[in-house]
């Protein structure tokens, strides 16, 4: 089918409204503003600044622990802290071990997980109030709009397409068929959060890889309302230990937010080492622990969500930069793996690279080479500085927490060198090892109160997806999945999706056979990551549809 496609020419396309690419168009707004009234030239326009946004709004998709360092954002908005809708401060940093029946506080908070100066934050609200100064200083937002495909120019970007609306199941166009949009524009940003769909084939494509392949975790996250004195506003505990073993790297978090709001997660990097493990039904069984228990006993469940996040630092980096492109946020690598931030990264990697594209429209130069100031920027910020310490931080924990704390205290010691310095890493799904046809587990059910199955949790996400669509979940070779994969690793799909979107089913006595719920889909990426075979390829799904991250 030949498609007859819009086209709409801008200066600068921005994919992705969370915290780096609104923060990318929000300052390049503000310097051309400045520019313009200076009267220098030649002059630039906020109009022909484009964000494409594929939530239902601002916000919808945007999910994280939350602690936000305010540094970026004092940056960007120096008086922000008379609107920003930044909840709490943090006036309580604990680090708690659990075994399975105690807990016991350190002494001593360690440097990570001291948080004071840092806010208790609802991402969602955060760039859903950001979203709405870019809109006001002129800049084009689209929402529902994903990005499909990359315009290739040259050795360069010029651009995306957006998706196509109104395509049924079968990829046939129905009543409301609209083709997707060719935006072209001069500088293409790409900032689509963790494991990008474009970012990845643009790494692919370019070959922009670092020495390190990425490393991955992946957050699952409850918002709770409890009963009234349970929690303190701006107490921030991070949790070590059980149920999470000493084989594999994790832990969990519980914020206290306003108006007797809690926010509970448990983060699991996805390197494990059983096919079988599920990070659902562990951070389930994590809540069941006396200290969370009593916490949220007779409280009750506001959201959930699931996200990964991008661990592997420094050595894990792309390339940031080509002709008419850049990469910035979780998409580019931007996160304290340490410390588990990354909003405050995000952000400045954005400022910066509007800087760098300010600089550009003003020469008329969008090539390589003016571009390539952009990673020079980085260096020089400290941005540089808090990834360069804990360059080989997550690295260290591939063999467990035990080797992984040795390390790390001899890192703490040389700056982030440690004993090997690159400390190389393996993709996580590497990881796993073979059950040789051994039965996997049922799954985690949930008593309805404190614990809930995958498909109640999905129903607290919001999620909503136009069921009638070509499935945004592309299997290279089903066959794989029930021959190789169930005898090899027991379809460790079915485990580690925390939406409850991949099932092994018998139809009609024959063999077991892949089914995808679409629709259940949260975005979080994982099937895209953990896949032994990495055969799924996660792609935008009907513009609007997802998760509705609202509060968190």
């Amino acid at each position: 089918m030949t498609v007859q496609r819009e086209q709409l020419e801008g200066d600068v396309l921005i994919v992705g409204a969370g915290p780096a690419g609104l923060s990318c168009a929000l300052h390049l707004a503000n310097l051309i503003k400045k520019h313009n009234a200076a009267g220098a030239k030649p002059e630039l326009s906020t109009e022909n600044i484009y964000v494409l946004e594929k939530g239902r709004e601002i916000g919808a998709h945007q999910l994280s622990g939350a602690i936000m360092n305010p540094r970026a954002l004092a940056e960007l908005i120096p008086d922000f802290i008379k609107s920003a809708p930044v909840d709490t401060p943090v006036n309580d940093s604990a680090a708690l071990l659990f075994t399975k029946n105690s807990s016991f506080r350190f002494p001593i908070t360690p440097p990570p997980f001291q948080n004071k100066g840092n806010y208790v934050v609802s991402l969602s609200k955060i760039t859903k109030w950001l979203g709405g100064l870019v809109e006001a200083a002129g800049v084009n937002v689209f929402k529902e709009f994903g990005g499909a495909e990359l315009i290739y120019e040259g050795d360069g970007i010029a651009g995306v397409i957006t998706e196509d609306k109104g395509l049924d199941k079968n990829g046939k166009p129905k009543d409301n068929f609209t083709p997707g949009y060719e935006l072209r524009a001069k500088v293409t940003v790409l900032a689509e959060g963790t494991r990008g769909s474009l970012t990845k084939k643009l790494v692919a494509a370019k070959k922009l890889d670092n020495i390190n392949p990425q490393s991955y975790g992946i957050g699952v996250k409850e918002l709770w309302d409890v009963q009234p004195g349970r929690i303190q506003p701006g107490y921030v505990a991070h949790t070590l230990g059980w149920p999470v073993s000493t084989d594999m790297y994790g832990g969990g978090w519980i914020y206290g937010l306003s108006n007797n709001r809690v926010s509970i997660g448990l983060v699991l990097a996805l390197e494990y080492a059983d096919p079988q493990f599920d990070p659902h039904a562990a951070f389930q069984i994590w809540k069941t622990h006396p200290f969370l228990k009593k916490l949220l006993d007779g409280g009750k469940l506001v959201r959930y969500g699931a996200k990964s996040l991008p661990y592997g630092g420094w050595y894990a980096m792309p390339r940031t930069y080509l002709d008419g492109g850049l990469i910035i946020g979780d998409s580019g690598s931007f996160l304290d793996s340490q410390r588990l931030k990354g909003i405050h990264l995000a952000m400045k990697s954005g400022m910066l690279a509007a800087e760098t594209i300010y600089e550009a429209m003003k020469s008329g130069d969008t090539s390589c080479k003016v571009l390539s100031a952009f990673p020079k920027k980085i260096e020089q910020s400290y941005i540089k500085k808090e990834l360069w310490q804990v360059r080989n931080f997550h690295q260290s924990f591939q063999h467990g927490m035990l080797r992984g704390f040795f390390h790390t205290a001899f890192q703490q010691i040389t700056g982030g060198r440690g004993l090997i310095d690159p400390m190389r890493a393996h993709a996580g799904h590497e990881a796993y090892r073979k059950i040789n046809g051994r039965p996997g587990s049922e799954g985690f059910k949930g008593d309805g109160k404190l614990t809930f199955d995958r498909l109640t949790d999905v129903y607290h996400s919001g999620t909503r997806h136009e069921e009638d669509q070509p499935c945004h979940l592309r299997v290279a070779d089903t066959s794989i999945c029930s021959t190789k994969c169930v005898v090899e690793y027991g379809n460790p799909c079915q485990y580690f999706c925390p939406a409850a979107v991949y099932e092994m089913v018998k139809e009609s006595g024959g063999p077991m056979k892949l089914k995808i719920n679409a629709s259940n889909c949260v975005h979080c990426k994982t099937c895209d990551i953990a896949d032994p075979y990495q055969i799924i390829d996660w792609v935008v799904p009907e513009g609007g549809g997802g998760p509705n991250y609202e509060g968190m």
